[in-house]
């Protein structure tokens, strides 16, 4: 069984309470704010202070802050990678590629800010061993961080097959190839221009309930990498066992071992929370970026090893969908997240969409002061 830590930290639980000296009564950070009651004099506190604490200032009429300091969960989640490889944009030969997912489950602790625990994967033992999985999230109510790093392992399987101006995918649906090998690593950082009123913890991180439906705009940049191993003299090899009565030779836009490609790019988009009911939310945003991307790889041509740079301007999408309910003290539901990266070219054209699913229930404990004192 293999052991994998996942790590996910809300920012509005990190930021300090708002500043005593705040000139609006209705808004309050997450932290508490007994301080404004209590002193009479504030004490002055840092410019830096003030701007940390700025980022969780959030409308109490419109989003409940957390109450507790503790909370144990229990989440299950699924992950997914799909990889699509193109000998152009148009008419070429177009070859899919993906795994049958992986399912962990885990027991997670939190206090205050510290949010962690273990998922153990269930299910196949065919699993390669070498996969390496990491996210980790950071929400507060003005920004949001998404932090990747996947290694995929060798065993995906073909999924949709189209050569010789027909789909061949039946032949070839579910069968193991170990010669593709994906990596991809990156980070977004969006801004969430009605932060008051909106809220992305409540969707994504249960530390905030969201009383009231709102939306929001998001703008955002975002940084990836991609590494591509591909071995076509394998998939080659398996079009001829599998496609005996033709000679089907792979385009040239495959015949490439190893690429990369970077991408830097600004994205747009939108965001709802829906209050359907009483501490019920469904929420959904996505994104769309256009992004400057730079590729190197290596091919043979001749028997010789060649070398290949390539350079374009391409989209990429980010989406997230939640469905929670939230009473303050329990918590239940379910989230994704699907990132979509295209790299096109006259030579060859990827589109990697990869993501995780999460269902979960949890539990709060341990009332901050602050609401001791209101009961």
């Amino acid at each position: 069984m293999k052991v994998v830590l996942q790590a996910f930290i809300s920012l509005s639980l990190i930021l300090l309470p708002l500043s005593a000296k705040s000139q609006e009564p209705a808004y309050e950070s997450i932290e508490d704010t007994t301080a404004l009651i209590q002193e009479e004099q504030p004490k002055k506190i840092g410019l830096i202070r003030r701007i940390i604490r700025g980022f969780d200032r959030l409308d109490t009429a419109y989003i409940e802050p957390q109450h507790y300091l503790f909370t144990v969960m229990l989440q299950g989640t699924y992950t997914y990678d799909y990889y699509t490889l193109r000998s152009g944009i148009r008419d070429g030969q177009s070859i899919s590629f993906a795994n049958d997912g992986m399912v962990k489950l885990g027991p997670y602790v939190g206090w205050k800010w510290f949010f962690g625990g273990y998922a153990f994967t269930l299910g196949h033992s065919t699993y390669d061993k070498t996969k390496t999985e990491i996210d980790l999230s950071l929400y507060s109510s003005q920004i949001g961080i998404d932090l990747f790093y996947r290694r995929t392992g060798s065993d995906y399987k073909l999924r949709n097959v189209h050569i010789k101006d027909q789909d061949q995918h039946q032949r070839f649906e579910d069968l193991p190839f170990d010669g593709l090998k994906v990596g991809v690593a990156g980070a977004d950082l969006y801004y969430i221009f009605n932060h008051g009123h909106f809220s992305y913890p409540a969707a994504f991180a249960q530390s905030t309930c969201q009383k009231i439906s709102c939306g929001s705009w998001l703008a955002g940049i975002g940084f990836t990498h991609n590494s591509l191993d591909f071995d076509y003299d394998k998939l080659q090899k398996l079009l001829d066992e599998h496609i005996p009565e033709q000679e089907v030779k792979l385009d040239s836009g495959f015949m490439f071992k190893k690429a990369e490609y970077y991408n830097i790019g600004i994205s747009g988009g939108y965001a709802y929370n829906w209050v359907f009911a009483k501490n019920w939310l469904l929420s959904g945003s996505g994104q769309v970026a256009v992004a400057y991307k730079q590729s190197k790889g290596k091919t043979e041509e001749k028997g010789e090893e060649q070398r290949f740079s390539l350079t374009k301007i391409s989209p990429y999408f980010i989406g997230r969908f939640g469905l929670v309910y939230n009473n303050t003290k329990w918590y239940a539901g379910l989230s994704a997240i699907v990132h979509s990266n295209y790299y096109l070219e006259s030579r060859f054209a990827t589109n990697n969409t990869f993501g995780s699913m999460n269902l979960y229930v949890g539990y709060n404990f341990g009332l901050k002061k602050k609401y001791k004192d209101k009961k």
